[in-house]
């Protein structure tokens, strides 16, 4: 179970930081459990900077805003390295959409967390096709906290952990919402997987 640090404690009087990351499929409340975890913070009185992908346009170009349509102000970034320079004076430090971002981005929140910064980093766990997705898994082994939450499964009602490509594209980075994704279990995952790999040839394609 995860425990929330204290939000009242003062980390640049302390100097203790640490890192923090919430992950999942598509449709799980990552964005939601950053959001809430920052507006604490914020209630705490806390100075707290957010940066998300500059590439990650869905809802709107600069917020962080979750699909419960709950937002927060963020900063978007090209690349992690902005961070170092945009987050010198604040306490808490968020970071939306990780998975976008590139590796050096395990290194940026490591030397944050050593200047005495709390960073919370939320993202997707797994790629379309069930695999680990970018800086993600480098960043769950070096954080003191992981939290990992879960969906609905679409087609049985379980919980869900995987994102199941509905839309025909084969990209590493696709951005979507319902229209290119489902959540799915690991069953149903692997049977829409298996569907896939068989899919027989239209009859146009055959002409």
């Amino acid at each position: 179970m995860f425990i929330e640090p204290r939000v009242g404690t003062s980390l640049a009087a302390s100097r203790r930081g640490w890192i923090e990351v919430v992950c999942g499929s598509m449709f799980s409340g990552k964005t939601e459990e950053l959001i809430r975890r920052l507006n604490r913070a914020k209630i705490a009185r806390q100075q707290v900077e957010i940066f998300k992908p500059a590439l990650d346009t869905r809802y709107h170009a600069e917020d962080v805003v979750s699909h419960n349509a709950n937002s927060i102000r963020s900063t978007p970034v090209a690349v992690p390295q902005e961070m170092l320079l945009l987050a010198g004076g604040c306490d808490v430090v968020g970071v939306d959409e990780a998975q976008f971002f590139d590796e050096s981005l395990v290194e940026v929140c490591t030397q944050l967390a050593n200047r005495g910064k709390r960073v919370i980093v939320a993202g997707l766990d797994m790629d379309y096709m069930g695999k680990p997705f970018g800086p993600m898994p480098a960043l769950m082994a070096v954080a003191e906290f992981v939290t990992k939450v879960h969906a609905v499964c679409v087609c049985c009602g379980e919980i869900a952990s995987y994102s199941y490509r509905i839309a025909a594209s084969e990209d590493k980075i696709l951005l979507g919402e319902t229209d290119s994704y489902e959540a799915r279990c690991r069953p149903c995952f692997l049977e829409g997987m298996k569907e896939k790999a068989v899919e027989p040839i239209s009859s146009a394609a055959k002409h």
